[in-house]
């Protein structure tokens, strides 16, 4: 499979339906610590947008609930993935993204067969307090080596002007979150980042 280079990530429907719109064809909805009722009111709303829009939903965590909503695609942490029922997602048809942060956590994702691994933090991050030190770029070419034709995303304090390290050494896509819902003009901001990995597209 191929993701799309720009991979964008948000705690909400609302971020979703605001910014789709510009152009995004990879989306995830993380959201953490919220009522099931409420979720499931966020992933149809972003299901509905992304539909029309043509636009590829990630759900994070909640692989229960993707399934029950009639969703394609999961991502799940470490911790969620040691607790998750695999072959349910796969007979349910969803598709796997997994998160790594050491060649450990590369070889328990891989065990798995997911249809991407991703790797971070490539650089420090302010999105959550983190135990691993920043990856660094040379690491995205030494998971690349690993994953082979694997789609591999880096994530963590990606910028659009640190963009081209990252894909020279061989990552698929980049994964992004704070550089755009912290910034005081999103829709500029996304728009900047759909130009700048047009010629990964």
């Amino acid at each position: 499979m191929k993701l799309d280079p720009f991979y964008l990530i948000v705690d909400s429907a609302d971020w979703i339906e605001r910014l789709i719109p510009l152009g995004v064809k990879l989306v995830q909805l993380r959201m953490k610590d919220q009522p099931e009722e409420t979720l499931r009111a966020h992933i149809r709303r972003a299901r509905a947008s992304c539909t029309v829009h043509d636009c590829q939903l990630i759900i994070n965590d909640f692989w229960r609930t993707a399934i029950e909503e009639d969703c394609d695609f999961v991502h799940l942490g470490q911790e969620d993935l040691a607790e998750a029922d695999v072959a349910a997602i796969r007979a349910a048809g969803l598709k796997l993204g997994l998160s790594t942060h050491d060649e450990a956590e590369l070889d328990t994702a891989l065990a798995a067969k997911p249809d991407y691994v991703a790797l971070g933090p490539i650089y420090p991050t302010i999105l959550k307090q983190m135990k691993w030190d920043p990856q660094g770029l040379e690491r995205i070419r030494i998971w690349k080596d690993k994953v082979g034709a694997l789609p591999l995303v880096g994530i963590g304090g990606l910028k659009p002007e640190r963009l081209d390290g990252v894909f020279a050494q061989g990552a698929d896509s980049a994964a992004v979150v704070t550089d755009i819902t912290l910034n005081s003009d999103p829709e500029a901001r996304t728009r900047e980042w759909i130009a700048k990995t047009e010629r990964w597209r």
